[in-house]
């Protein structure tokens, strides 16, 4: 076996399409594969820096790429984005994987980017400990997002460029001999915590390599992307300090001004000072009801719909809204945003082709209502085939359709007249058409809901049903049936597993738990119990969202059916009555979390499963194999024994508590959220069947 590691060729696109679709854990995964056009098409849109692929005899086995942006988010100064770093099963336990990473590294030193960002799904063992044997470091959230995975840095490439013009000629005679970064740095736990040390108020990360007998240790100021202070040691053990070179790049720190805000009809825009991140706020709705990216003056620079860089704006305020101007040398983008009577309106003008605009739009729950006029739940592989991974292929909306979103308190409606792709059913990329007078103009429009019209267009519509659905009618409710005769409920609360391990309905089991073991569930490395409680970032969130449920607090038995995190100072407790035909209550108190809290639950069902559920007010009825995720306002599940299990706030809970439904490979995964310092109650309860009317 030999393998040849080179730069990406014209016709390898399909060979690696092709990889990529023979393997169900490839790094871009999309519902019925990518195709070799879709992925050149990807690679051109992500302003790749280089893309390495690994062959054997002519075949594709192996690729790793280099970006500034990703769709998702884009990269600062001096920085280079990881993905599609990807190795068929068969070559995983040899050196491919170490010469693909180390290639790429050496191409980024010689590149003049110096600091490499990628993503890793920490419940995958083999990749989440291969990076930190290579040098990553977490040095932000380090627990998985909405997406499912942690961010690591790696900054071996800063280290070594800063200190080399100081180097002597044996220290460079190591350093070139060099063929896998796995011999240097020293190893790291593989823990899901942060490798931040704060010294003087700076951000700092270390680390300690190993050239030949020599050594070199070296702190790196993680906000400015520089290395602070850094030292040699020889063999003999003589240290000294080493000289160090200035990065060929200056990194853009935020300032962090507050943003500019107008409003209208019961909305606020919020536009950033720092990004030009427009978001519209709206009475009555949980988060941000829409938002919206600035393009970028340079096409290749656009910012991600979870983060884009800082940037040099100009924000004035004009009748209704404000301009928003940046200047890249010659090139200019100057964009008007108003907002009048429910219409959002944004128009640029610009020298050059400026960069594409994502936006997304913050309702969770309601209806999507498709080009081709079929209507569906809002969801991730719902309507539409979830290409966040690859928005290359995503799907191209004809021009002269109508999108429309139908909340509970909100609808929002799109008339296409420019290039719109939709990446899933509430995430867009929109392109910049000039029009006639050399300006672009995009347009949105927001309405409060109203049983008579669609909320999106305002148009009239007639009362109907939507597929499984009775549009308008009251919320699924199960059925209140008697227990069955004997019937006893059983549940086992354990603190070291973080929460309920076992919870049975007579012979009806409930809940799915490996305790005493841990496993990985879906993207938790640590799934231990069957009912658990997180604080998570923010369901509406754009960097990251909703997490996974990772347990981190320590908690403590306060009685057999409720648990106390003492630092954290988060507490829970069920109420069980005996009566089988009462639900179970969850009662849930946090009033110093700065962050949302959640109730998860990991219900024994079947590989696929129906689930029925309220959004905004409509009924639907799911399959479990039809969806990734799906918020609700109540859920009902079918239990593998045919039971069913119904998820619901309890009376007198908050209005913004909501249920989020995701299916895995693991199987389903449900979480009861709640907003910040808000106490939370849920009621769950096992019928026989559940009710249609």
């Amino acid at each position: 076996m030999s393998i040849t590691i080179r730069p990406y060729q014209e016709g390898d696109a399909h060979d690696i399409a092709a990889l990529y679709n023979r393997h169900r854990d490839n790094p871009n995964p999309v519902a019925g594969g990518i195709t070799g056009d879709e992925l050149e098409r990807e690679l051109a849109e992500r302003d790749t820096g280089t893309f390495l692929v690994a062959v054997d005899g002519g075949r594709v086995v192996g690729t790793f790429g280099l970006f500034h942006n990703t769709g998702r988010r884009s990269a600062r100064a001096g920085e280079l984005i990881a993905d599609m770093f990807f190795v068929a099963p068969a070559y995983r336990n040899g050196v491919i994987t170490g010469r693909l990473f180390t290639e790429a590294v050496e191409w980024m030193v010689q590149s003049g980017c110096l600091v490499l960002r990628l993503t890793v799904n920490p419940a995958n063992s083999v990749a989440f400990k291969l990076y930190r044997r290579v040098g990553c470091v977490s040095v932000g959230r380090t627990v998985p997002g909405e997406d499912g995975n942690v961010e690591l840095h790696n900054y071996i490439p800063l280290v070594l460029r800063s200190v080399f013009a100081d180097l002597g000629p044996e220290v460079r005679s190591a350093l070139g001999g060099l063929n896998s970064f796995g011999t240097v740095t020293e190893a790291r736990d593989d823990e899901l915590r942060s490798d931040v040390r704060l010294v003087d108020g700076v951000r700092t990360v270390d680390y300690h390599l190993a050239l030949g007998e020599f050594r070199i240790t070296a702190s790196v100021d993680v906000d400015r992307g520089v290395v602070r202070e850094a030292e040699v040691t020889g063999p003999d053990g003589t240290a000294r300090a080493l000289r160090l070179t200035e990065p060929p790049y200056h990194v853009r720190a935020p300032r962090r001004p507050e943003p500019h805000r107008f409003g209208s009809a019961g909305l606020v825009c919020e536009v950033d000072g720092d990004d030009g991140t427009l978001s519209v706020l709206a009475e009555g709705h949980h988060g941000p009801l829409f938002v919206s990216t600035w393009p970028s003056c340079r096409a290749d620079r656009p910012a991600g719909w979870r983060e884009g860089e800082p940037r040099d704006l100009d924000v004035v305020a004009v009748e209704n809204g404000v301009r928003v101007t940046e200047r890249c040398g010659e090139d200019e983008v100057v964009g008007t945003v108003t907002l009048t009577e429910g219409t959002l309106r944004q128009d640029f003008a610009f020298t050059s082709r400026p960069g594409r605009i994502f936006q997304t739009v913050g309702l969770r729950q309601g209806t999507f209502v498709h080009p081709d006029g079929e209507c569906h739940p809002i969801g991730l592989g719902l309507g539409v085939r979830d290409a966040s991974e690859a928005v290359a292929a995503s799907q191209v909306v004809p021009a002269g359709t109508e999108l429309a979103w139908r909340g509970a308190s909100w609808g929002i409606g799109l008339p296409v007249r420019e290039p719109v792709r939709l990446i899933h059913s509430a995430l867009l990329e929109r392109g910049l058409a000039a029009g006639p007078d050399g300006v672009a103009r995009l347009r949105t429009d927001f309405r409060p809901a109203d049983a008579r019209t669609d909320p999106g267009t305002g148009a009239r519509t007639d009362a109907g049903t939507e597929p499984g659905t009775e549009a308008g009618t009251e919320a699924v409710r199960p059925g209140r049936t008697a227990p069955k005769p004997g019937a006893v409920r059983r549940l086992e609360l354990t603190a070291s597993a973080a929460g309920v391990t076992s919870w049975k309905e007579g012979t009806t089991k409930v809940l799915r738990s490996p305790y005493p073991r841990t496993r990985a569930f879906g993207y938790n490395p640590r799934w231990s119990a069957g009912m658990w409680v997180t604080a998570e970032n923010s369901r509406f969130g754009r960097a990251s969202g909703l997490g996974w449920g990772v347990a981190q607090a320590a908690w403590e038995e306060k009685h057999p059916l409720g648990l106390f995190a003492p630092r954290e100072r988060i507490g829970w407790e069920l109420t069980a009555p005996e009566d089988t035909a009462e639900p179970v209550r969850a009662d849930i108190q946090a009033p110093d979390s700065e962050e949302e809290i959640v109730l998860w639950l990991t219900p024994n069902t079947a590989r696929e499963t129906t689930v029925l559920l309220d959004s905004a007010g409509t009924r639907w009825e799911l399959g479990s194999a039809g969806f990734r995720q799906i918020w609700a306002t109540a859920a009902t599940v079918r239990l593998a024994d045919g039971s069913w299990l119904d998820c619901r706030p309890a009376d007198g809970a908050c209005a913004q508590a909501e249920l989020v439904l995701r299916t895995t490979p693991s199987g389903l995964l449900i979480g009861c959220v709640s907003p910040a310092r808000r106490p939370s109650a849920w009621q769950l309860a096992v019928h026989s069947e559940p009710a249609r009317s």
